[in-house]
């Protein structure tokens, strides 16, 4: 048994400076993934600063008419706000197929946002995990892959991003907002996941100590109309094979604006800008939806448990299109 501390921080400042000033510490918001990985001897944190009575829960909208999601605000409150149903139902509907009810009404917005991947070989604590322990290797790669991404991998790694809401911020273009020793910061989401390219260790650009205060949604209303889908292996709470996040404005049977998104596919949560590219501007048909989505799945690179996500996601794209432009997107 390790011995573990805990403390509990009363102000923001406070948090930032413990975790800031002490490279054994961590935040602990939830705890739906930090506690799991403590357990599984992952993450090795002597000091856990408690950050849950920090004023960061609040959802309200922006005078701009955008969304602002403070990051400590559980993800059931989100899922159930009216604002965020009517106006952005993708985020509504990732969030509530993202978890149990019992892990919504714990889990925080920022902390689902940091969430790590569920690579088996990541998270047994002893297999050859370059995200865990650099330079090691990447068992995943010739090892059991079927649920492993096919974009954005590298040789160092193929494991997919969990995050379901992420896939809905991502394609809504929110932006992270941060405080942290060096300051505050806004990061646009796309940019704070990164690639794992050479160091998939580093999976976010946050300096230590640097806490996520809030998550912003421009005002965006072609997401009025908008939809998550997401297909696993059960309905009951699994992670996504594969999921999309789209929103369509249609305007004479052309596509005036879309926003794409994919789940279970990438490294990270990835935006699907060839099929945006190819299908602005051109007509909302299912054979131009499907034109688009074989683009966007053109650089996938599969192995040999996880080939069936490429053909898989192109469906489904075509599926989140036809459904947003001609079905109820809600």
């Amino acid at each position: 048994m390790r011995p573990l501390s805990y403390t509990r921080a009363s102000t923001v400042d406070e948090a930032i400076a413990t975790v800031g000033g002490d490279s054994r510490s961590a935040f602990l918001a939830g705890g739906t993934t930090e506690i799991d990985l403590i357990r599984l001897g992952v993450t090795r944190p002597d000091v856990l600063v408690d950050i849950n009575s920090l004023p960061l829960k609040e959802i309200e909208s922006t005078p701009d008419a955008g969304l602002r999601i403070g990051a400590l605000a559980r993800m059931t409150d989100v899922a159930r706000s009216a604002d965020v149903v009517r106006r952005f139902p993708v985020i509504s509907q990732a969030l509530l197929l993202g978890a149990s009810e019992q892990l919504r009404n714990m889990a925080s917005m920022g902390g689902n946002l940091c969430q790590r991947t569920r690579c088996p070989y990541f998270r047994d604590g002893v297999s050859p995990c370059n995200k865990r322990e650099p330079g090691t290797g990447c068992s995943a790669v010739d090892g059991l892959n079927r649920g492993h991404a096919v974009l954005g991998t590298s040789d160092d790694c193929i494991a997919a991003h969990p995050s379901d809401v992420g896939v809905a911020l991502v394609a809504l273009d929110a932006v992270v907002h941060t405080l942290g020793p060096s300051g505050a910061r806004s990061i646009p989401i796309d940019d704070f996941y990164l690639l794992p390219g050479s160091s998939p260790e580093v999976e976010h650009p946050l300096e230590r100590g640097e806490l996520i205060v809030a998550i912003e949604v421009p005002p965006t209303p072609l997401a009025e109309r908008s939809l998550y889908l997401k297909f696993r292996d059960r309905q009951s709470y699994e992670f996504a094979l594969v999921s999309v996040a789209a929103a369509v404005d249609v305007r004479d049977g052309r596509v005036a604006d879309v926003r794409l998104a994919l789940g279970g596919v990438g490294t990270k949560p990835w935006r699907a800008r060839r099929a945006e590219a190819a299908l602005t501007g051109g007509p909302a048909t299912r054979e131009a939806f499907a034109e688009a989505a074989a683009a966007e799945l053109e650089p996938a690179i599969a192995h040999k448990d996880n080939a069936f996500k490429i053909p898989m996601a192109r469906r489904a794209m075509v599926r989140a299109l036809d459904q947003v432009v001609n079905g109820d997107a809600r």
